[in-house]
């Protein structure tokens, strides 16, 4: 299958580059999963349209202000940064993505706002990627980043990000910092959707995924099985693995609120579908022909052209479903990605 037959015609005006007046105030499409039966609505209508007994799964991720800028002494140019995971146990190692990585190299030190000095040292994998080991005299905390970074708007969000963006690039739910990415599916909902969900009896539960940059990485290569999908940590509480195990055994839908919690259930069960609970890491790459063991509805946004996430949703609806899913939105002017409308597959 080619990364190519994922491709659809999207014009630049329909990339959201703000988020909505009012948060909740938004788009969903309806899309039938097997039919392929496109329906519009709005985000409001969502309690209606969720099958009573549905448990729904969110992740609970908080965004990091991870885009830090530093100052490479050598040059006096400001790099930017950004920050994905610790990846030595004494929490003094961080990977980050950074721009012109080819030019940032081994034993260069940056100054950061603060005055903080890191230094880019050798890691293997590293070479040749976006991704660079950078090393600190003391483990950085959440702290050093308010106090330092800021939030990390994807690429396509091409502005600087504002005091706005600290509020509704983060979901109202969030707990669990660690996210170099937001969530987006999530920033739909609000306090008040959120009650009137528990008002009609939907139960809700959570997991954690902290969304690394290699979400937004695109696919180079031209066939889609040759893609290495990136690793990410995530952890399925007790609680919400008993809940979802319970709700399959009678028969009650299971729906993923983003592709994170997709990714999430998907890599913690067996091949029968039982969720098991704790934390571990998953590299999952979900393209058509893959079969969903635990998941029956999805909560989504519209996503990239040629992305892993359109082949993730073309995997649980079918290409051709959402390829015209997504030509119909295009058509009605949705708008698309992080900031963008929302559909629901069922």
């Amino acid at each position: 299958m080619l990364t190519t037959d994922f491709n659809f015609n999207l014009p630049q005006e329909l990339i959201s580059q703000h988020p909505s007046k009012i948060r909740g105030q938004d788009k969903l499409m309806l899309l039938g999963r097997t039919s392929g039966l496109v329906n519009h609505y709005m985000m409001d209508d969502l309690p209606d349209l969720i099958d009573d007994g549905t448990l729904m799964i969110f992740n609970d991720s908080k965004v990091r202000r991870a885009r830090v800028y530093g100052i490479k002494e050598t040059t006096a140019r400001e790099i930017e940064f950004m920050f994905l995971n610790q990846i030595d146990k004494d929490c003094l190692v961080w990977n980050t993505m950074v721009k012109n990585a080819r030019k940032q190299k081994s034993g260069m030190r940056y100054k950061f706002p603060d005055g903080t000095i890191g230094e880019i040292i050798d890691f293997p994998g590293n070479e040749g990627t976006e991704f660079r080991a950078m090393k600190f005299a003391f483990p950085l905390t959440e702290e050093w980043f308010e106090k330092n970074g800021h939030i990390p708007l994807p690429p396509y969000i091409r502005r600087e990000d504002t005091e706005e963006d600290s509020e509704r690039y983060q979901n109202v739910y969030a707990k669990e910092t660690g996210s170099a990415a937001c969530p987006t599916a999530g920033l739909h909902f609000t306090e008040d959707m959120l009650s009137r969900l528990s008002a009609k009896g939907i139960e809700r539960e959570f997991v954690t995924l902290h969304v690394g940059l290699g979400t937004f990485l695109p696919v180079r290569e031209a066939n889609i099985e040759n893609h290495k999908m990136h690793e990410e940590v995530f952890t399925v509480p007790q609680v919400t693995a008993d809940k979802i195990n319970q709700a399959k055994k009678e028969g009650r839908p299971i729906l993923a609120v983003g592709t994170t919690s997709v990714r999430t259930l998907e890599s913690a069960c067996d091949e029968s579908g039982f969720v098991k609970s704790g934390t571990s890491s998953t590299h999952i790459f979900m393209y058509p022909g893959y079969k969903f063991k635990v998941i029956d509805q999805m909560f989504t946004n519209f996503h990239t052209p040629e992305s892993t996430l359109i082949m993730l949703v073309s995997a649980f609806a079918g290409r051709e479903n959402i390829l015209n899913a997504y030509n119909i939105a295009v058509e009605n002017k949705y708008r698309f990605f992080s900031y963008g409308d929302c559909m629901l597959i069922k």
